[in-house]
């Protein structure tokens, strides 16, 4: 029997994970016997590439319309120029949909010969925000760098630099996985994040980080017994990391009583939960909402989804969830038709990272987690993690345009 070429290989690979088949193969008569070609199923690549550009860009255009209506207010009132936050925001959008542009045009295979840079640069940008001077603290957490002119967030970076190495070890390291000692470097670089990051302190950033290293570990090919080893740590850890802060406790127990500390640990779920009831099916309409009168605290950021609820409702909020749904379906298709697993795995990774800090800031505005601070890619204010997701959208188009070479 002939040994199977490498697509077969992949394709089997690949079905293991999603359990569907993505190629559709046909004998060719033209080829040697045993040999067949690979042609993509309802996969246009002209329509795909630009309705990820229009989403992308959309939601970059109306993430500053909403940043605007929830911080008009609270940059008047402090910065006396209502639209601080919006020039900031539309900054970063232009400059994020540059960098995506670019990073559409550059060979992702080339992106793998620099993970060790980008994984060392992560990690510099990382540990300066502990240094004086260099770092910057507000409200108790060390999170940002003072390059002079602007502000930088390094998680934001390390979260993509972690999906780079961990695609590259991954889908070299493909048929030898099976051994738990092949998945150490991928733990340890993943755990070594999480450790700088909760430093910060930052747990959301480190939940959306161990849960991304676990989807990148599963998709690469871990079995279910390295998980359940993996898993009992986990959930040893997790409770200790609540009650080694006295805050994480007391946002916890506002988790489960926010009526019980109303103008304490519970005010900012509070005033989210007031403001997504308020808007109703319909909402009270685009710039009308109440609660970003300094009544919801960071409502231009991290609770943002709660003034999108208010002002345009149940439906509107809908829509953007079903947005959000329509670009990780159309990543999972680009990663389903790549050229090779490292380009697969790369794009899973970028929409791993989306859909869980997605998910993880609709849970926390709708009260159905703790209160933790993370972002809502694209439209939450923020121009590092702007800049940073558009360019992994890039990375990403730039797998769709060599699938089709």
């Amino acid at each position: 029997m002939k040994k199977e070429t490498n697509k077969n290989i992949y394709k089997k690979s690949l079905n293991k994970i999603f359990s569907v088949n993505f190629f559709k193969y046909k004998n060719n008569s033209n080829k040697k016997a045993n040999h067949s070609i690979i042609t993509y199923k309802n996969f246009n690549f002209d329509k795909t590439y630009y309705l990820i550009i229009s989403i992308i860009i959309g939601l970059g255009i109306f993430g500053c319309l909403m940043v605007y209506s929830a911080s008009c207010y609270v940059a008047k009132y402090r910065y006396n120029n209502e639209y601080f936050y919006l020039t900031k925001q539309i900054i970063g959008v232009l400059l994020g949909i540059i960098a995506m542009i670019i990073f559409s045009k550059i060979n992702y295979k080339k992106l793998e010969k620099f993970k060790w840079l980008v994984v060392c640069v992560s990690f510099l940008l990382l540990a300066l925000v502990f240094i004086p001077g260099i770092g910057v603290e507000n409200y108790g957490a060390k999170r940002w760098l003072n390059l002079g002119f602007f502000t930088i967030q390094p998680s934001e970076f390390a979260k993509f630099a972690f999906v780079l190495f961990s695609a590259s070890y991954l889908s070299k390291n493909y048929e030898q996985i099976g051994n738990f000692r092949k998945l150490i470097p991928v733990l340890i670089l993943g755990l070594s994040y999480c450790a700088l990051i909760i430093l910060e302190p930052n747990m959301s950033i480190t939940m959306c980080m161990g849960l991304v290293m676990l989807f990148m570990l599963f998709v690469g090919g871990a079995k279910i017994k390295h998980f359940i080893f993996l898993g009992l740590p986990a959930a040893a850890v997790i409770p200790v990391l609540i009650l080694i802060e006295p805050y994480r406790i007391q946002r916890f127990m506002a988790f489960l009583n926010p009526w019980a500390s109303p103008q304490g640990e519970g005010f900012q779920l509070i005033q989210s939960l007031y403001s997504l009831g308020n808007g109703g099916l319909f909402g009270v309409g685009l710039f009308n909402s109440r609660q970003k009168y300094m009544f919801l605290p960071f409502s231009e950021s991290d609770f943002i989804f709660s003034i999108i609820g208010e002002e345009l409702g149940f439906v509107g909020a809908s829509l953007l969830i079903i947005v959000f749904a329509t670009l990780i379906y159309m990543l999972v298709k680009i990663a389903r038709n790549a050229k090779d697993r490292f380009g697969a795995l790369l794009v899973l990774g970028v929409a791993s990272v989306i859909s869980i800090q997605v998910i993880i800031n609709l849970c926390v505005v709708s009260g159905m987690i703790p209160p933790t601070g993370l972002p809502l890619p694209f439209v939450s204010a923020g121009s590092t993690s702007l800049i940073v997701f558009m360019s992994a959208i890039g990375v990403c188009l730039n797998v769709l345009r060599q699938s089709k070479n």
